[in-house]
């Protein structure tokens, strides 16, 4: 390739065009040829999970994972149709649907297309860390729920059950059907059996094989017919999607649960990648690359695509090289497609029950449920809440409630900033500075006309009420220390409130005798007073860059009566203060 087109071809698609040869085209094209083999019985058990024929979800591995194979960030992710949005879309479209699926499958194509609009938005607007904001408790407590569900279907599916019905429903209207059991047993056993003697990437389509065979075994002895019957295409075509304007008012929310959840779940795994690898992440680039996808997917028949943490880590075990393996992938998968048709159309849907239900089992995090109870209980709480709000609700309240609720405990724990006390510890060598709450230094002494406090966390409109609350419990103390040093280094902002606040602040305390000071205001928060007038009413002296310059300037502004009657002599100048001790004669 020209030195120019290759130049041009990389500020399009990333630096790594540069690294295209023939050594990087052969590994793209074995791990592409992995991808496809894992993507093809995944395409068809996530199309079963929204309701919609084998092929859309067959059709989603192919230009939708080129698309963002290319326009994306991540060199390594490959996109595709994943388990959670999968559940998330059938869920949302089949009430809607009311049992048509050829207007569940406009509805799917309509929302797809809505998600990859609002993921090009976000893009465009450079909004793209946005989705840094979905917190990874929402993200477990959902795919935690989302696994129960797909669980709970899939269990229906290897009873042999039609649809998205569940097991109670199956067996009530139908009875326990044992050779839909025995294929999708065998299946289930298969995998199990496979993945433990070292086959996992192979283990899927080995199983769904033998549970093929069983079932033309069980429908040539008269046991019904247990396959998807009609063979499936993986090849896209072009379609405007049709849209009854009527029904926009119910599908943007749906888009807007789905964009969350796709771009969460993709964002993630570009971050986990990029943390393996160390490749960097552009996040508004991979958003750009997701909603083109997403787009184009909607014109070619798919439904929503996001980036596949089961495709993707096999993809660099696989040794992926570039990007193109995710083209490769798609293009080893429409092959296999038209190569294997015939045989896929005896592919046994209880088996594909087996692997969704393996599907949910994997999504069970147990491990991480148990790091986040330890750590921090509010965020266990966040993701509890959402998963049962997936169980309970409908997905895209649930996914929105859970995203609001991680919202309102972020602003809480924001909107109490830490207030440390401070002071020396004479008790040690060097007498270093500590925090006066923190075990081991409580009990020690302060100054009793000079508070120290080091503020922690941006002070803003809705951290005023507690901040000023703490100021004026410790004004209203029977014997208040009148003067205030607050050490601002970690007060990273302020708002005018927050000006407003500390204005109050100095008021009072020279209304009391005493006075306000700050060490080391960061430069936002220093140009924040100097708009408002503040470090004129305060007084640029009363702004200092160290704590030695800073305690040597107030400390001879005390009350000398106080300091004539005080054992505590805290600091290095209280010896020339009233009342110090006199220095032995020699």
């Amino acid at each position: 390739m020209p030195v120019a087109l290759r130049d041009l071809a990389a500020r399009w698609f990333g630096p790594w065009v540069h690294e295209v040869d023939a050594d990087s085209w052969r590994a793209d094209l074995i791990a592409g040829l992995l991808g496809a083999v894992l993507v093809l019985p995944q395409g068809i058990a996530f199309a079963a999970l929204v309701g919609v024929p084998p092929a859309m979800g067959l059709a989603t591995a192919v230009l939708p994972c080129a698309v963002a194979a290319l326009a994306g960030s991540s060199r390594y992710m490959v996109s595709g149709p994943s388990n959670a949005t999968a559940l998330a879309l059938g869920a949302m479209l089949l009430p809607l649907a009311a049992g048509d699926l050829t207007r569940l499958v406009t509805l799917t194509i309509v929302v797809t297309l809505l998600v990859g609009l609002m993921q090009l938005a976000l893009a465009f607007a450079r909004l793209g860390t946005l989705a840094n904001f979905i917190s990874p408790s929402v993200m477990l407590g959902f795919t935690t729920g989302a696994a129960w569900l797909i669980g709970w279907y899939a269990l229906a599916a290897m009873l042999g059950a039609a649809g998205r019905e569940t097991p109670i429903h199956q067996l009530q209207q139908q009875g326990l059907q044992w050779p839909a059991l025995a294929v999708g047993g065998l299946t289930l056993g298969l995998v199990l059996i496979v993945r433990k003697m070292g086959g996992q990437r192979l283990a899927m389509p080995l199983a769904l094989a033998a549970g093929g065979l069983l079932g033309a075994w069980l429908e040539h002895q008269g046991h019904g017919a247990l396959r998807l019957g009609t063979p499936p295409s993986a090849a896209p075509h072009w379609q405007l999607p049709g849209l009854d304007l009527a029904l926009l008012p119910q599908l943007l929310p749906m888009a807007l649960a789905l964009t969350i959840i796709a771009l969460g779940q993709a964002m993630t795994l570009a971050k986990l990648l990029a943390t393996r690898t160390g490749e960097p992440l552009d996040a508004n680039r991979e958003c750009r690359g997701q909603g083109l996808a997403n787009v184009v997917g909607a014109l070619t028949g798919c439904f929503v695509a996001c980036g596949s943490l089961n495709r993707s880590m096999p993809n660099i075990e696989a040794g992926a090289r570039t990007p193109l393996a995710g083209v490769a992938a798609a293009l080893w998968l429409l092959l296999l497609v038209a190569i294997a048709s015939p045989l896929l159309a005896w592919i046994p849907l209880p088996g594909v029950g087996a692997l969704l239900l393996l599907t949910a089992s994997s999504l069970m995090d147990l491990p991480t449920w148990r790091r986040t109870w330890q750590r921090d209980r509010r965020e266990a709480g966040i993701a509890l809440a959402t998963m049962l709000a997936t169980l309970v609700l409908r997905l895209e309240m649930a996914v929105l409630a859970g995203v609001m609720l991680s919202l309102v405990a972020y602003l809480y724990r924001s909107a109490r900033p830490a207030m440390r006390t401070m002071g020396f510890d004479s008790q040690r060598p060097g007498r270093p500075f500590v925090m006066l709450e923190q075990v081991g230094a409580r009990g020690l002494p302060e100054c009793p006309q000079l508070k120290l406090l080091r503020m922690e966390g941006s002070v803003w409109f809705g951290a005023v009420p507690h901040v000023a609350d703490q100021l004026r419990q410790w004004r209203k103390h029977p014997e208040p220390q009148r003067h205030l040093l607050v050490m601002s280094k970690s007060m990273n902002f302020i708002d005018l409130a927050a000006a407003d606040l500390w204005d109050d602040e100095r008021a009072q305390r020279r209304a009391m005798g005493g006075d306000l000071y700050f060490h080391r205001p960061r430069p936002s928060v220093l140009a924040t007073w100097e708009a408002t007038g503040f470090v004129e009413r305060l007084g640029a002296d009363h702004l200092f860059a160290d704590k030695r310059s800073a305690i040597a300037a107030i400390v001879p502004k005390l009350d000398p009566a106080i300091c004539a009657g005080c054992s505590v002599r805290l600091f290095e100048e209280c010896g020339e203060r009233p009342g110090a001790p006199l220095a032995p004669m020699i």
